[in-house]
Formats: structure tokens, C-alpha cells, sequence
């Protein structure tokens, strides 16, 4: 991954860029849920997305974020958990890369009142390496590793402008994960609403 390695969830945050927030909430959670299915800290136990150990970490406070709600929560299928609160881990996942200077959160208030925050992209080269890498894995060009070959698959299932010019490769494969990873495709495909314009942030 060109300059330097981000998170799955943070790789379909900057994907997801251009997308209004209620939009991008989903697949930035699913990235998340895949992440974790991916390292074990969230199994598949009947279709309920279970956590392993509930005194794991991961050290990414948008990934520990989602493991303590989990843990914390009634048990859920994981097409459920795609959208149950899913903002709060987009909001999670944006602060993580402020913090990385990959966007800059810009302060003000609507109607001169109430506080908001935009966030804007600071680091725009590390979103357009990641566009042109899924346009080199989509035409064939490179084959990706595992994080990217499974960021392509959601973007697809959400269907993100940037994986318009192909199929992603299939990102995994052990049955267990692919099957956690089919049942987030299927939330994202469910989700996504018709294209509409972008609004702000």
C-alpha cells in the first residue's frame, strides 16, 4: 500500500470520499466487521457476530470501538451490524486519520449556532494512490493482498464509483471468512440506495 499502511475500514473511508456520510456509515462498518472477522476477534457463531475474547484489542481505536459495542450490545447478525450505528464508526475512523493528517477537521457553526465539523482531505495523494491501485487490481494490472483484495469486494457491494471498471479478485480464501464476508456484501447491496449527489460532511 503506497505511503505507508492504513486499516481496512480507513482504505473504504477515503473510497467512500465522495459519498454522502449516510452512505459511507455502512461500508466503512463493514470494513470494520471484516477486519475483525479477518484477525479472529469477531467469529461467526450461527450467523451472530460474536466476539472471541471480550478483553481483546487491537490498538485502532475505531476497531476497539466496534469490539466494545459488540461485546456490549444484544447479539446481532452481521448484516445488522453494517448499519446499527454505523456512523459511530465512521466518525471513529475520520478522527483516527485527522489524527494521521490524511483530513483535517474544519470547525464552524450552522446558522452561527450550533457547532459541526467538516472534514477535508489533507493528504489527497494517499487517496488518489488508493484509487489507482483499485484501478490497477481491477484491470488486472497487479494482484492484491488480502486488506485490498477485501476493500475492492465491499466497495463493490456498495457499489463506490472507484470499482466501476471491473471485478475485485476474491479477497480470502478461508470458508469461514468468506462466508462472514458474503453476509456483508449482502448488507451493502441491501443498503445502498439510488446514486445521489454528494452532500457535505
Amino acid at each position: 500500500m503506497p505511503n505507508g499502511p492504513l486499516s481496512l475500514p480507513a482504505r473504504l473511508c477515503l473510497l467512500a470520499w465522495d459519498l454522502d456520510p449516510t452512505r459511507a456509515a455502512p461500508v466503512v462498518r463493514a470494513g470494520a466487521l471484516a477486519d475483525l472477522a479477518r484477525r479472529g476477534l469477531l467469529v461467526d457463531d450461527d450467523g451472530i457476530a460474536t466476539p472471541r475474547d471480550l478483553d481483546s484489542r487491537t490498538g485502532d481505536p475505531a476497531l476497539d470501538g466496534l469490539l466494545e459495542l459488540v461485546s456490549e450490545s444484544l447479539p446481532h447478525g452481521w448484516r445488522t451490524w453494517v448499519t446499527l450505528h454505523a456512523r459511530y464508526t465512521l466518525d471513529a475512523v475520520r478522527e483516527h486519520l485527522v489524527a494521521e493528517g490524511v483530513l483535517r477537521a474544519e470547525k464552524h457553526r450552522v446558522l452561527g449556532v450550533f457547532p459541526s465539523v467538516d472534514h477535508v482531505l489533507a493528504d489527497t495523494a494517499r487517496a488518489d494512490a488508493l484509487r489507482t491501485e483499485a484501478h490497477q487490481v481491477l484491470s488486472g494490472a497487479t494482484r492484491p493482498d488480502e486488506t485490498t483484495a477485501t476493500a475492492l469486494t465491499l466497495a463493490a457491494a456498495a457499489d463506490l464509483p472507484a470499482t466501476a471498471t471491473g471485478t475485485p479478485p476474491a479477497a480470502s480464501t478461508d470458508p469461514g471468512f468468506a462466508a462472514v464476508l458474503h453476509e456483508l456484501e449482502t448488507a451493502l447491496r441491501d443498503a445502498s440506495p439510488a446514486p445521489s449527489l454528494p452532500k457535505g460532511r
